[in-house]
């Protein structure tokens, strides 16, 4: 049997092994009695939340716990006092001595019965760190369901896998939009490769695109053709890579339905090459006749008198005229794919140089730059202002200004164009002018909108017709 004196060694030595132990960790250790007040502190509350151990001894740790925490401490307390045998872990705020909160995570043990410390044993260790990153991830997992949830472009997710040189692509998630405009649903492609999902001749191709982003290490855009059904063929695509450490891990790509635009590209190149074609024709096949016609007239009236000749040259002119606008028209509709800087003032003066006003005036009121093709707008401005000529008195006086901020007007002070007439002046062969081919407005109206700018028509502001177009980009 031990004596005494060897049994209250042992424990002087346990205990100050303890002590040693619990000071010299990085972790807080904590005694606290069943009411809460704190027997014990070690050092390290110092170097983890800026108090002297003695600040904090006698007080009720709930003193320093966040309000809305405190009930849950309050229960870990009370489930670790009625189950003595399992630990309990809160995470609670606890105020640093600076008056800020630090996040600390407190495993809590039962320890009553230990004549030792005879409390609740809590070793704590400051986790505000690892709260503000979990927060900023979850606010950054919010915003990204957000994104994919509301954004109207389809989106896709790629796991990328790569092993021994081989790389392996699935499709990990879908958007709701990506859903709703393919019927195809993360469930039905989750794992499951390119191939799997659309086969093996596009799958191939989506893969090859894939392969591209993973070799380049960067975004790239692309137009695909993915035969979903007949409203989502096309597609333009930007796929981005996600690196992970030195490995592209993942691919996100962002993808728009441009089905209707390429079809209408597809026919609009047609439709080109069917004026092309027309124009041609023209061109060639009548001018060449036209033009021997009109020598053989003009001979014959230095030849002999007739009252016939002046309706016949007249005649040969006005077809001349139609042949003229009719090469125009179908020329001058195609997309303007080039622009330069253009001033309106120096526009409208060679414009209204080269037409026959007569003793019509022109008013510019304000000056602006825009981008457009010269050559074609040329013709626009030719056209409305032999359109107020012609149809206005011969002193009409025109007017071109600024109209709101992206846009030109032309008005004059003729009779103007009835309401009910207004839409009747761009269609082809309309003219209410003797003599006119009636392609000039339709000619402006093509020229316009293939600059992608509107044109419209209403009273002037005199009471004459009053030409608006609107959408015209700024030249800065």
């Amino acid at each position: 049997m031990r004596d005494s004196t060897t049994s209250n060694g042992d424990n002087k030595r346990g205990a100050d092994w303890y002590r040693t132990l619990v000071e010299e960790v990085n972790d807080l250790a904590t005694v606290a009695d069943t009411d809460g007040t704190i027997t014990y502190v070690s050092p390290a509350v110092t170097r983890v939340l800026g108090y002297d151990p003695d600040e904090l001894i006698g007080h009720e740790g709930y003193e320093f716990v966040h309000p809305d925490d405190r009930e849950r401490n309050a229960e870990a307390v009370e489930a670790v006092l009625s189950n003595p045998s399992e630990p309990e872990t809160v995470e609670v705020r606890f105020k640093h001595a600076d008056g800020s909160w630090r996040w600390i995570e407190a495993t809590m043990r039962n320890r009553l019965d230990d004549g030792l410390i005879d409390g609740i044993l809590l070793s704590s260790r400051d986790i505000t760190e690892r709260k503000e990153y979990e927060n900023d991830i979850r606010e950054l997992a919010e915003e990204y369901e957000a994104l994919l949830g509301n954004v109207e472009d389809a989106i896709f997710l790629v796991n990328v896998e790569q092993s021994d040189g081989d790389v392996r692509f699935e499709f990990e998630r879908l958007s709701p939009s990506y859903e709703r405009q393919t019927g195809i649903t993360t469930e039905e492609v989750q794992g499951r490769t390119p191939r799997n999902v659309f086969g093996d001749e596009q799958g191939a191709d989506l893969e090859a695109n894939y392969h591209r982003c993973v070799s380049a290490g960067e975004p790239i855009s692309y137009q695909e053709e993915l035969r979903v059904n007949e409203e989502a063929r096309f597609w333009q695509t930007k796929l981005a890579p996600v690196v992970t450490g030195d490995e592209i891990t993942r691919l996100i790509g962002v993808t728009r339905n441009v089905t209707d635009r390429v079809e209408r590209e597809r026919q609009l190149r047609q439709q080109n090459d069917r004026l092309d074609e027309f124009a041609s024709v023209i061109s060639h096949d009548l001018r060449s006749p036209l033009n021997v016609a009109q020598g053989r007239a003009a001979l014959l009236a230095e030849q002999a008198e007739s009252k016939h000749l002046d309706p016949l040259l007249r005649s040969l002119d006005r077809i001349e005229a139609i042949v003229e606008d009719t090469l125009t028209l179908a020329r001058q509709g195609n997309t303007i794919s080039e622009t330069e800087p253009i001033s309106l003032t120096d526009l409208i003066g060679k414009c209204w140089a080269t037409v026959d006003t007569s003793d019509a005036t022109i008013d510019i009121v304000d000056e602006m730059t825009f981008q457009g093709d010269p050559d074609r707008l040329r013709h626009v401005f030719e056209n409305l202002f032999r359109n107020a000529v012609e149809h206005g008195e011969s002193d009409v006086t025109v007017r071109v200004g600024r109209h709101g901020e992206q846009g030109v007007y032309v008005e004059d002070d003729g009779p103007g164009i009835p309401a009910d007439k207004r839409e009747e002046v761009f269609e082809p062969g309309h003219s209410s002018a003797s003599g006119g081919t009636g392609f000039g407005l339709t000619i402006v109206k093509r020229i316009v909108e293939a600059h992608g700018w509107e044109l419209s028509v209403t009273d002037g502001t005199d009471g004459g017709a009053r030409f608006e177009i609107t959408d015209i980009e700024s030249a800065g």
